[in-house]
C-alpha cells in the first residue's frame, strides 16, 4: 500500500503532466481560463477536469485526486462544499479590488 507521501508525489506528477499534455493538444489551453467551481478562482484551462456539472482548475484536481485516493471524500460536491467559504472570500476581495478601481 502506498503512503500519504507517495500518494501526494504520485498525483502530483501525474496533474503536471495533464497540463503539459493539454497545452500540446491545444496551445490555445495555456491562455484561455474560466472559473474554477471549486476554488472560484479564474485559472488556465489547461490541466483541468470536468467533474459532471463542475470543471476544476488543475490545482484543485490534485487536492480532489488526492481526497479521493485517501479516502477523504466520495464525490466532488464533497470538495466543492468544503472549499465554499474560501469562494466566498475570493468573490469579496474581487468586489473590494473592484470598487478600489472604480474610486480612483
Amino acid at each position: 500500500m502506498q503512503s500519504k507521501e507517495e500518494i501526494i508525489k504520485e498525483m502530483q506528477e501525474i496533474t503536471k503532466q495533464m497540463v503539459i499534455d493539454d497545452i500540446e493538444e491545444n496551445p490555445d489551453s495555456e491562455n484561455e481560463g474560466f472559473d474554477c467551481d471549486c476554488c472560484g478562482q479564474y485559472k488556465m484551462l489547461a490541466g483541468s477536469v470536468g467533474y459532471g456539472e463542475y470543471r476544476l482548475c488543475n490545482d484543485c484536481v490534485l487536492l480532489a485526486e488526492i481526497s479521493f485516493k485517501l479516502g477523504k471524500i466520495k464525490n466532488i460536491k464533497e470538495l466543492i462544499d468544503a472549499n465554499e467559504d474560501n469562494r466566498l472570500e475570493g468573490m469579496c476581495e474581487f468586489l473590494k479590488q473592484e470598487e478600489l478601481k472604480e474610486n480612483n
